[in-house]
């Protein structure tokens, strides 16, 4: 699989807080911020959670412990239903729609809604029947590989392609799934392990406080980038702490855009809009003072000084010995 440009998907994940009406601003939001894609968490929370799961610490920060996982997902997931008119609106305003299901019926449930990926999360790697339903689907696959190790991507990676997937089908995603990760733990050169390891196009699923580890990664090579984003971190929720806001999704996605540009290809030469600066900025060979018409060229009475629309500095010893032909001016450019 060979993309064309950055991939970029606005995770809003369940940062809408179970409300419909939220969920539907986020679309228009990530539009705004110029994302490619929108991306939501679709699960039935009784078949993904059980009711001794205890929260992960970072929850218990953010939502308090008084309450299991499974209440606290209950209350902030959209029903099965809501999706299909996600979709709709995100045809509408003409952005890309993504979810990830966290279970065999929410895949069912995104298959007939014409995504372009399913996308894998972290917690699902090691989840075979899970795989195996997700491969049956035949659709390309964006798997992030938060808390995993080598042998078990691979893992994942042979179940994907035993249910039917080809491995250009397959995109990987550098991640820590530590919410917000510790600059320290973000192990970017991973992500081009990845690649060279499994042969796929990579790309990086963020979950750091700011823009700068998204845009690195871009220039490391990452060819997606997944980022978190919520309509305001203040509001009460999991993931609102590690997400950005609208503005700062906007300038991550100008600022990707920009590295994109600026990556370019490997051949090195000189680009269009420094051309007009070689004569500014390189030399000549000019008259270091007056030379009349007939005396010999020699090191003593010419020299290298811009601009650099004359004879180049490099011809210096095939002029070094040349008769004058006329006469030169101070400074002026010599001529043979």
């Amino acid at each position: 699989m060979e993309l064309n440009k950055v991939i970029i998907i606005a995770e809003a994940g369940v940062n809408h807080n179970g409300n419909y009406d939220l969920a539907v601003k986020m679309i228009h939001e990530a539009k705004k911020a110029g994302a490619d894609y929108v991306k939501f968490q679709t699960a039935v929370p009784e078949l993904v959670i059980s009711t001794f799961a205890p929260k992960a610490e970072y929850q218990k920060e953010t939502t308090g412990s008084e309450e299991s996982q499974l209440e606290m997902c209950k209350a902030i997931h959209l029903p099965l239903d809501a999706y299909k008119k996600l979709k709709l609106i995100c045809d509408e305003v003409g952005i890309g729609f993504m979810s990830t299901p966290f279970d065999l019926v929410s895949i069912d449930t995104l298959e007939n809604l014409g995504m372009d990926y399913y996308k894998v999360p972290s917690g699902e790697i090691t989840n075979l029947p899970y795989l195996r339903k997700i491969a049956s689907k035949h659709i390309p696959v964006i798997m992030s590989t938060g808390m995993s190790e080598i042998d078990e991507i691979a893992d994942a990676i042979q179940i994907l392609e035993d249910g039917g997937l080809e491995r250009n089908q397959i995109i990987l995603l550098h991640c820590n799934t530590q919410y917000p990760t510790p600059y320290c733990d973000v192990n970017l050169a991973a992500m081009n392990t990845l690649a060279s390891r499994f042969g796929v196009v990579v790309g990086y699923s963020d979950h750091t406080q700011g823009i700068e580890i998204p845009i690195a990664a871009v220039a490391m090579g990452a060819k997606v980038i997944e980022k978190h984003f919520t309509l305001d971190c203040n509001m009460e929720g999991p993931d609102h702490k590690a997400s950005l806001e609208p503005s700062q999704l906007k300038a991550m996605v100008d600022a990707v855009r920009n590295v994109e540009r600026a990556i370019g290809s490997s051949e090195k030469h000189s680009s269009p809009s420094e051309t007009l600066n070689k004569v500014v900025a390189r030399k000549s060979i000019v008259a270091a003072k007056k030379i009349n018409k007939g005396d010999k060229l020699t090191e003593q009475n010419i020299t290298v000084k811009r601009p650099g629309n004359g004879i180049s500095p490099m011809r210096w010893d095939e002029v070094v010995g040349q008769i004058a032909k006329r006469n030169f001016e101070y400074d002026e450019l010599i001529e043979i």
